[in-house]
């Protein structure tokens, strides 16, 4: 274990956006009439989607099947800007900061409706940002509200979990004042975030949408999340058809901004990639995601155009490496020669190689090189099984048995095929004295229950394609402390106060140059604990036909559909 400090290299800007040509959808699937709404060709577009939805409030999502319908139908105070990251205005026009930072007044757009016709204004701004804050019941589990909860912190029920939210004001129908407890990285960028999307206050009432019920890893939503989900954007919800995977939309003729020129888009589920591949060639959709590494010059061979878009993930191995008690699954994990010995134990080398895209590299820390924060001296730990061995032996924990938890009918942007993945990593445990036991779950909602959760898997397979480029957003994300002062459960809930600070300072911390050091020595903390393997940063890709033009490929994974068109 060593010290390493090498040269930091900043990825290069990604060279100017063009517009992107892709086949046609089957003619059953394709409208070939006008577009009465504004836009240029009309048509139906249809989407392969790696996995289904879980619903479509995006205030109780947390993974990208859901944001990526749910972000054509809501709209935030922010948004993203086309094929970047940074944070642009959207349902704002323009917004102030006080001197304190803790004051953000926004001025907003006018005439906008929502797609029931209730007015945006001031007023629903702030319903929004109080129905978070008074969440209660199910609406406050980690599973439920995640995102909030990562940004925001606690509720107004739970004084004893402070929140940096104080107050919205509507000073007038177009301005919106929202005040914060303290100052924070995350603000204002994290409003571009889909959780934090302004929807219809009228419908929120009329379906009872914070009405969760179930259980805590197993959340039923209300009938305004699966049926009724009312936001201000360019398409509207039509239909969720789940026995067949598809999700329908519909261009929003009385749209406030630049109308979207296709009918309709039609989000088809079909989680295994070469499906998607064999779907696309035979022109039954227009495009899908997480194009398989190795199906990049086939495609481009038959016209098709592989997008690849800036790194700015991480593929981690998760420990359920707790020290509270009853968190954890595995009492050997909480020692750190066995955690030590499973990170030496991973050939992340040979997994970029081979499994990976071009351009991906190995991970030394839990978020990419292009962020603020990321430092160039943490402990990295090297590819070495008789090292791996030899602290198993030292730990007296050979032939420890780790339950390895790994998804299927899915594929993400930074684990293009998670089965091969499972593959060679139980491979390179089993060479150094592991036992494994291999669970495998579909995706969406078994796999993300079950290890975020965090009491079933000793270790699994996960990642996080960044919201915005924040540091807090990825380290945080994973290793702050929760509303009940732990780390995420999926980490086994542990407390390391000397994380938490490092975290909790750089968030706070009002001088640039400050925040970044204190994230580098958070994550030279974390790299020490070791809650887990980072593996790599992917550059992921989507593939589209020739027939289709105007898509923009986001390293958020956030591509918006308003600007496509069909190209006949």
């Amino acid at each position: 274990m060593t010290r390493r400090r090498t040269t930091r290299v900043l990825a290069a800007s990604a060279a100017a956006l063009t517009a992107v040509t892709l086949s046609a959808c089957a003619s059953s699937d394709r409208d070939s009439g006008g577009n009465e709404g504004g836009g240029e060709s009309g048509g139906t577009l249809v989407f392969g989607a790696a996995g289904d939805p879980k619903m479509f409030d995006p205030a109780f999502a947390s993974d990208g099947e859901t944001f990526r319908v749910a972000r054509q139908i809501h709209e935030g105070l922010l948004g993203n800007e086309l094929g970047g990251t940074d944070p642009v205005p959207e349902l704002a026009e323009d917004w102030e900061v006080s001197e304190d930072g803790l004051e953000y007044t926004f001025e907003l757009q006018q005439d906008v409706k929502f797609h029931d016709g209730t007015d945006f204004n001031a007023e629903a701004v702030c319903f929004n940002f109080d129905r978070w804050y008074n969440f209660e019941g199910l609406a406050q589990s980690p599973s439920a509200t995640p995102y909030y909860q990562d940004v925001f912190g606690g509720f107004a029920s739970t004084p004893d979990t402070p929140s940096i939210y104080e107050s919205c004001e509507a000073t007038d129908e177009s301005t919106a004042v929202i005040r914060l407890t303290r100052v924070t990285s995350k603000f204002p960028s994290a409003l571009a975030l889909p959780a934090f999307s302004i929807q219809s206050p009228t419908a929120l009432q009329e379906y009872d949408a914070d009405n969760l019920s179930g259980s805590e890893d197993a959340l039923t939503y209300s009938e305004y999340a699966t049926e009724h989900p009312v936001g201000t954007g360019p398409f509207k919800f039509e239909s969720w058809d789940r026995g067949n995977g598809e999700v329908t939309i519909v261009r929003n003729d009385d749209y406030w901004g630049e109308k979207a020129k296709l009918d309709k888009v039609i989000f088809r589920t079909i989680s295994d990639g070469n499906t998607r591949r064999q779907e696309l060639q035979a022109g039954s959709i227009d495009g899908y995601d997480f194009v398989a590494p190795a199906d990049y010059e086939t495609l481009e061979g038959e016209g098709a155009q592989v997008l690849v878009r800036d790194p700015f993930n991480i593929l981690y191995l998760g420990f359920n490496a707790g020290g509270v008690a009853g968190t954890t699954a595995n009492p050997a994990l909480q020692d750190p020669r066995v955690r030590q010995a499973i990170i030496h134990a991973i050939d992340r080398e040979t997994i970029v190689n081979s499994l990976l895209p071009e351009g991906a590299e190995v991970a030394t820390q839990f978020m990419p090189p292009t962020v603020d924060g990321w430092a160039d001296d943490v402990t990295t730990y090297d590819y070495d099984v008789e090292k791996a061995k030899s602290l198993l032996a030292e730990a007296g924990a050979t032939g420890t048995t780790l339950k390895f938890y790994y998804p299927t009918e899915v594929s993400r942007p930074y684990l293009p095929d998670p089965a091969a993945m499972f593959q060679v990593i139980n491979q390179n445990l089993l060479d150094a004295g592991f036992t494994v036991e291999a669970t495998a779950l579909p995706w969406n909602p078994d796999y993300l229950n079950a290890v975020q959760a965090g009491l079933q898997s000793d270790i699994h397979l996960l990642g996080w394609t960044g919201d915005y480029n924040d540091a807090y957003n990825f380290i945080g994300t994973f290793f702050g402390p929760k509303a009940d002062g732990l780390a995420k459960a999926e980490f086994g809930a542990f407390s390391n106060p000397e994380i938490f600070a490092a975290l909790e300072e750089g968030d706070a911390a009002p001088d640039p140059a400050d925040r970044t050091e204190k994230y580098q020595e958070a994550n030279r903390l974390i790299m020490d604990y070791l809650p887990g393997v980072p593996i790599s940063h992917s550059p992921p890709a989507l593939v589209v036909s020739e027939r289709v033009q105007g898509l923009e490929p986001s390293p958020l994974t956030a591509e918006v559909f308003s600007t496509v068109s069909l190209n006949d």
